[in-house]
């Protein structure tokens, strides 16, 4: 690993979350306002992602009072306090520019489904018939009736 390498690790932070393209995010800003410091949120939609390393940005989109604002968001920035994801969209493209054209209902995605599983429960086995089984469902035995 040479220097240059090095030092672009040292700029890297360390509890950055896992961001994926879909996902609704919160994200805190530091805002400094002259002497004064203030957090400022920014939630939306994660319509884009580029870059490696400590160069990596995310695009997030939303609607602020009818209009489209979209702002992009170095991952490794010392302005950014913290990157909450709301929720999770299901998306099948790498961009979701098509957003932009979109509004209202059409431009919202629909969640990700995910399971949530049970640590103390246990799984449910699964039941082979035997072939004694087998053999009865093909040949049933023909029941009398009482008379």
């Amino acid at each position: 690993m040479n220097q240059l390498q090095k030092l672009e690790e040292s700029f890297l932070k360390p509890n950055v979350p896992q961001l994926k393209i879909g996902q609704t995010v919160k994200v805190s800003l530091k805002i400094v306002e002259g002497e004064k410091e203030r957090i400022q949120v920014f939630e939306g939609i994660i319509i884009g992602m580029k870059g490696v390393g400590h160069r990596q940005t995310f695009t997030v989109r939303k609607i602020s009072y009818g209009v489209g604002v979209e702002r992009m968001f170095p991952l490794h920035s010392p302005s950014i306090q913290r990157v909450e994801v709301v929720r999770e969209g299901e998306v099948n493209r790498a961009k979701l520019y098509f957003l932009r054209e979109r509004s209202g209902r059409s431009a919202r995605l629909s969640e990700k489904k995910r399971e949530i599983v049970d640590a103390k429960k246990e799984p449910t086995p699964i039941l082979v018939p035997s072939i004694s089984d087998q053999i009865e469902e093909e040949n049933p035995v023909p029941v009398e009736s009482v008379k």
